[in-house]
């Protein structure tokens, strides 16, 4: 008697192969970004690191390298709160498709005053919502010249708490950083969402998956010098968190698992197995309040407007 093989589990540490792939991530220097980088460059991938810092782009690629031999990894100049750079920045990649794209870049404020980003929105709506927005008209194309390409928006579980105003997305009547942030991440889940319904609509072959990565701390964090160093001090006192969340590489793996497995569709949301805070990655249920179609669809028509790019032409 005959029988099919199962599909083995999921280990983050012994990822697939993912020869003659090209992956894009977003602020691939720094942070979770980083180890979703030097995770997916494993697996015989091109890893793009998009950034706007040269320099840091340039330290987080030697890091990859002296882990990773023969890592096939570099670097692109990307500045989500520059709009108008998106297109050339898109251009500079050079490749004729592209079979995942990681939109994790943010900017995160912990305190005021407010700040603006040079085409007059507050930055962290701005970078992390808008700038994704706009990047992912461009990057369209090439995604649909892959056989079946993924968008993977990282959100934040600290997004669960908030509610969009959709009456002040730039948080011009009431500004508070901590707010402004999770509404920010809010925005680009309800993106992901919308977008992949928005996709199997016109029987694209792209999928946008949305991640978040529970709690990562840098005190839990591996060193990664220069791009990350971690203090025996640091270490010490960030030991009991440990019980609840995590460092910022496995704060990667569930957007890491949304690219390379074979079984994730899209419109699903991805988190850490353990109260979403922490552990191997898994599929958990779209939170209620994202999925709600009808913010969504005003977030879309907002963003169309605010960044002059209509996402309406999907290819």
């Amino acid at each position: 008697m005959s029988s099919t093989p199962s599909t083995p589990p999921w280990d983050v540490r012994r990822l697939p192969r993912a020869d003659g792939s090209v992956f894009l991530v977003t602020g691939g220097n720094a942070g979770i970004g980083y180890f979703v980088a030097e995770q997916l460059s494993v697996t015989g991938a091109t890893v793009v690191l998009g950034s706007r810092n040269p320099a840091k782009a340039e330290a987080a690629t030697a890091a990859i390298r002296s882990r990773v031999p023969g890592a096939r990894v570099r670097a692109v100049r990307l500045d989500l709160a520059d709009l108008p750079s998106l297109g050339t920045a898109v251009e500079s990649l050079d490749v004729e498709h592209l079979d995942a794209v990681v939109h994790n870049a943010g900017v995160a404020l912990d305190d005021p005053p407010r700040r603006e980003t040079g085409d007059g929105h507050e930055i962290m709506f701005g970078t992390n919502h808008l700038g994704h927005f706009a990047l992912t008209h461009w990057l369209l194309p090439l995604l649909s010249a892959a056989p079946a390409a993924r968008i993977v928006t990282v959100g934040s579980f600290a997004a669960k708490s908030e509610r969009l105003d959709l009456d002040d997305l730039q948080s011009r009547k009431d500004y508070r950083p901590k707010r402004t942030y999770g509404r920010s991440k809010l925005a680009q889940m309800y993106f992901g969402l919308e977008l992949d319904r928005r996709l199997r609509a016109v029987d694209s072959p792209v999928a946008s998956v949305v991640v978040h990565p529970g709690g990562a701390l840098d005190s839990l964090t591996p060193s990664r010098p220069p791009v990350q160093v971690r203090t025996a001090g640091a270490r010490l006192c960030g030991a009991p968190a440990a019980l609840l969340v995590q460092g910022k590489h496995a704060g990667a793996w569930p957007a890491v698992r949304a690219v390379l497995e074979p079984t994730v569709r899209g419109g699903q949301l991805w988190g850490p197995r353990v109260f979403g805070l922490r552990g191997k990655p898994q599929r958990e249920p779209v939170w209620n309040h994202l999925a709600d179609t009808s913010v969504a669809a005003r977030l879309w028509d907002a963003s169309c407007d605010l960044t002059g790019v209509d996402l309406g032409a999907i290819p």
